[in-house]
């Protein structure tokens, strides 16, 4: 059975509406993959770390920083390890530091070491020599500066850092020694925990990574559709079924004495039911200290941490104190800004390229990333991304959207945007709630999406059932007003009054000149494409480029005004820029129709600013929307003595002033039939700022001629005239006026004749 128009477009919008719905859900439940939805995710991220940021100092973290002074004072990167091994003395034995961790890996032997000097020495140019020799083995043990460094690591809380790093081409690089393993994959208790797997390692040397108390490895994490932005850092990975702890986690276990770690599962979910199916696995890890307290640090997907960033990054931000290292290795810095420190060596010198393109900086430190993540495991402030959060989003997609698909169809646009607008800031307030109460973030972008998109559709819905009413409506007053009116009409009905009103606006008349001529010239087909091709020009400049009413059509001539039924304080400057844009379409009109063998056409616009009436009048058998009035009558009469100065454009003293942006020229003031006031009349010329000095110039000397001119100074006056001609002999203006001079020399006028030329036709 086929459906009515009444039940067919409610069951379009609900399906509409449901499908919209089912795939937010299977996007939030993680079916349906959608990138745009993860990168405005992460967008969003950045935004809430951004505006939460503490943006304090944290006194308990220092960085030591191999800078441009550095690097300047103490040689070109790497160091000599017996100066490395100074360093480690200086820092535990005068500054008395808490705990130390090298941002770096020390995967091959220190060339610069006078051991590796010996050792080239005895295999070459002193191979021969007994004593030597001999001496060898004892010089080696006392100069080699990598066991020096490897004697100022024991018994000392120190992290050095390493890299875990995936197969190339097939290839495995397994260089160095790594440091002890936290776990085994057994202790995991068959849960379902993602995390991080690599395949090879590029470790320091065993001499070193033995002497040292521990390590961990500084390798990002960098999310896929992250857009290169680096957010976190695996807390924990795997290799080889061993576990191994990142850098700032091995440097927080040596501050604390070197606890064990002990994994937390979460068993239980705020979730009901189905939705909590993702969220038994890895909570945190633990630290459980000396003192009965224990350092909780949640985890996210993958075992990793959300880097709780202080602030900008950089000695500038001032979220850790930073030294240059050469400072500290010379001891210029007190001994009371490093003591009982977690001191950091790391690097922020461009050349050696430990750069990270991070949330709050694209050229953010990576050693002041570490720092971070250890004041976020002291502090407790680190965010959690929990196994739960599918679950969340499915449930709060199902639940808001089934709320607003059945509120939306209920309520007007106005209550949509309500609806809408307490939904976004409902979503929005339970994701800062999980946020700034429990250290948790949410997956934020798909309910936010799914609400506007639910919003759009109910308003696209309105939109085009409203058009079809406008189409109803135009149908049936199609022929009572113009179509462009009744659109108007069905935006804003209630603000539409086609009564009569009086109201400051403008008109304009435009018409060709000596169209009979033109028209006994063509035959009537001809003629037909002839006007058609001028009035569509002429009613696509007014209508579509300069938001002009289009009165009517008289013959050939047209009236258009501006101003209503939408009120525009500009409606004078639209009307001259109209006008000027139709001459010089008329001019390239005029191209075409010669290439046809068509004549070519001149046309005189009159325009004029005033109050005049405007609505809906006509008799009882046909009305139309117009103006009337004496400022629509006179832009009548200007449109006609535009023949008689021999201008395109005239436009009334009202509109000179209600539209300043352009270059004028006066033509006269004039008095028209059956008016006792006189008006000037202008010439519009063209914008300011873009009429050519030679043309202004021209203007200023033609103002002065007319004031010679109104002063009956006729001689000056045809001087300047004659001078006007010579210059400009196209115009009909100055020929217009030599031949008045000649009148008055013969006719003097009154004396009380104050220059206003009479017009004694309509």
């Amino acid at each position: 059975m086929r459906l009515s128009r009444k039940f067919q477009a409610p069951l379009l919008r609900l399906t509409l509406n449901l499908l919209v719905l089912l795939f937010f859900l299977l996007q939030a439940a993680e079916i349906v993959p959608a990138p745009f939805i993860q990168r405005l995710d992460n967008f969003l991220y950045d935004a809430r770390l951004l505006a939460t940021m503490p943006r304090t100092r944290d006194e308990r973290v220092v960085i030591l920083d191999i800078d441009e002074k550095s690097l300047a004072e103490q040689g070109q990167w790497p160091w000599r390890r017996d100066k490395l091994a100074q360093i480690v003395d200086t820092l535990f034995d005068h500054y008395q530091i808490r705990a130390l961790g090298f941002d770096m890996v020390f995967a091959e032997r220190d060339e610069k070491s006078t051991a590796v000097m010996l050792e080239t020495l005895a295999l070459g140019p002193l191979k021969e020599d007994p004593s030597f020799q001999q001496q060898i083995p004892h010089l080696k043990q006392t100069l080699d500066s990598d066991q020096r460094f490897a004697k100022a690591l024991q018994n000392r809380p120190i992290a050095l850092g390493y890299v875990l790093n995936q197969s190339i081409a097939g290839e495995t690089v397994t260089v160095g020694q790594l440091p002890a393993p936290l776990f085994e994959a057994a202790l995991l208790q068959t849960r379902q925990v993602a995390y991080s797997r690599w395949e090879g390692y590029t470790a320091n040397l065993p001499i070193l990574q033995s002497a040292a108390a521990g390590a961990g490895f500084f390798n990002p994490f960098i999310e896929e559709n992250a857009g290169g932005v680096l957010r976190g850092l695996p807390l924990i990975s795997e290799y080889q079924g061993q576990f191994y702890e990142t850098l700032a986690l091995a440097i927080v276990r040596q501050a604390l004495g070197n606890p064990p770690v002990k994994l937390v599962f979460s068993d239980t979910s705020p979730l009901p039911g189905f939705m909590a199916k993702r969220a038994k696995g890895l909570e945190a890890i633990a630290l459980p200290l000396a003192n009965d307290q224990t350092i909780m640090i949640p985890t996210s997907r993958g075992i990793m941490v959300n880097v709780p960033f202080r602030g900008p990054g950089g000695p500038a931000a001032n979220s850790y104190a930073y030294y240059s290292l050469t400072d500290v290795l010379q001891q210029r810095v007190s001994p009371t800004q490093l003591r009982g420190k977690i001191v950091l060596i790391g690097t922020t010198a461009a050349g050696l390229k430990d750069l990270r393109n991070t949330p709050v900086g694209a050229e953010y430190p990576g050693v002041e990333m570490h720092a971070n993540t250890i004041s976020g495991i002291l502090d407790g402030t680190i965010v959690q991304r929990p196994d739960f959060a599918p679950g969340y989003v499915v449930f709060i997609v199902l639940i808001f959207g089934s709320l607003l698909i059945f509120l939306f169809s209920r309520v007007g646009p106005l209550g949509s945007m309500a609806l809408a607008a307490l939904a976004i800031l409902s979503v929005v307030g339970l994701d800062l709630w999980w946020y700034q109460q429990q250290r948790i973030v949410m997956p934020l972008a798909a309910p936010l999406l799914m609400i506007i998109t639910l919003f759009m559709l109910d308003m696209a819905y309105g939109y085009f059932i409203e058009s079809r009413s406008k189409r109803d409506m135009i149908g049936k007053f199609g022929e009572y007003v113009a179509p462009e009116l009744v659109e108007e009409m069905a935006r804003d009905p209630a603000a539409y009054n086609m009564e009569g009103e009086d109201r400051e606006m403008s008109v304009m008349f435009a018409d060709v000149r000596d169209f009979t001529t033109i028209a006994e010239s063509l035959r009537p087909q001809i003629l037909r494409e002839f006007i058609n091709q001028y009035l569509t020009t002429m009613t696509v400049i007014i209508r579509t480029q300069h938001r002009g009413t289009l009165d009517k059509y008289i013959g050939d001539a047209i009236m258009a005004f501006w101003g209503a039924p939408i009120a525009d304080p500009e409606h004078a400057e639209q009307a001259v820029e109209a006008a000027l844009a139709m001459q010089q379409a008329t001019r390239q009109l005029n191209q075409e129709f010669s290439q046809r063998g068509w004549p070519t056409l001149k046309i005189g616009i009159g325009v004029n600013t005033g109050l005049m009436r405007v609505g809906d009048m006509g008799s009882s058998i046909r009305r139309a929307y117009t103006v009337m009035g004496d400022s629509v009558n006179l832009a009548s009469r200007l449109e006609g003595i535009t023949k008689t100065y021999g201008v395109g454009i005239a436009v009334g003293e009202a509109t000179k002033q209600a539209a300043p942006h352009f270059v004028y020229r006066e033509l006269d003031r004039v008095r028209a039939k059956g008016k006792l006031e006189a008006v000037s009349i202008y010439e519009p010329i063209g914008h300011e700022g873009e009429v050519s000095a030679e043309l202004i110039e021209e203007i200023k000397l033609w103002h002065q001629t007319l004031k010679l001119y109104r002063a009956q100074e006729w001689d000056r006056a045809e001087i300047q005239l004659l001078n006007l001609q010579a210059k400009s002999t196209d115009t009909i203006l100055y020929a217009h006026y030599l031949k008045q001079i000649k009148w008055w020399r013969h006719n003097p006028p009154p004396a009380d004749w104050d220059g206003v030329t009479n017009f004694e036709t309509k």
